[in-house]
């Protein structure tokens, strides 16, 4: 039978190894993981920014003669809107989102980081016209990593969405009466008349 010595040197080696192992897990961000997104990436471009304004105000031009008033928004316009809104916090609550128009509802994804945490964020919200011709929006779902997700981010992405379909220049600041809102493959469209 052979017995290996292990020296006070081998020893020091080993220990030293699992302390900069330990350090080095201790500096990383724990990636809580969390749900998937529902589909491919979507871009962002700088001059989207800008386009849900002149959407909402070409609608508003067309209506004047028709008296109806019809607006299509999709992922890339949205997306957009969002990652410039949530970029204008310091430390967004949300990080690289997306917004995919699927299954008649509005999913946002993105992660979301606190200290050395990390986990990824699912949003499904659907928006509902109500008798009066207003959009509200439903949050429906909330996938935070492993856990719930926290009421700040809820509120934080509901508010950045309600202003894009009812703040300065949604329904109600432009007196649109919605009539119809539908969701379809990658596509959102706002039918209504003017009040």
């Amino acid at each position: 039978m052979v017995r290996s010595k292990v020296t006070t040197q081998d020893k020091l080696g080993i220990t030293t190894v699992l302390i900069l192992l330990l350090l080095a897990t201790i500096a990383c961000q724990i990636h809580l993981g969390g749900p998937k997104a529902p589909g491919e990436p979507i871009p962002t471009h700088p001059a989207t920014s800008e386009d849900l304004t002149e959407v909402w105000q070409a609608a508003i031009s067309g209506a004047l003669t028709t008296g109806q008033v019809m607006v299509i928004l999709d992922e890339v316009q949205l997306t957009t809107f969002i990652a410039h809104r949530l970029e204008t916090d310091e430390t967004p609550l949300l990080r690289q989102p997306q917004v995919y128009l699927r299954e008649n509802a509005i999913q946002v994804f993105g992660t979301t980081e606190r200290d050395f945490l990390k986990a990824n964020v699912l949003l499904a919200i659907t928006p509902l016209v109500d008798p009066d011709g207003n959009i509200t929006l439903e949050l429906t779902t909330a996938e935070f990593g492993p856990i719930p997700a926290p009421n700040a981010l809820k509120e934080t992405i509901s508010a950045v969405l309600t202003e894009a379909f009812t703040g300065s220049f949604g329904s109600l600041a432009t007196g649109i009466r919605v009539s119809t809102l539908a969701i379809n493959e990658g596509q959102l469209a706002i039918v209504g008349e003017l009040r």
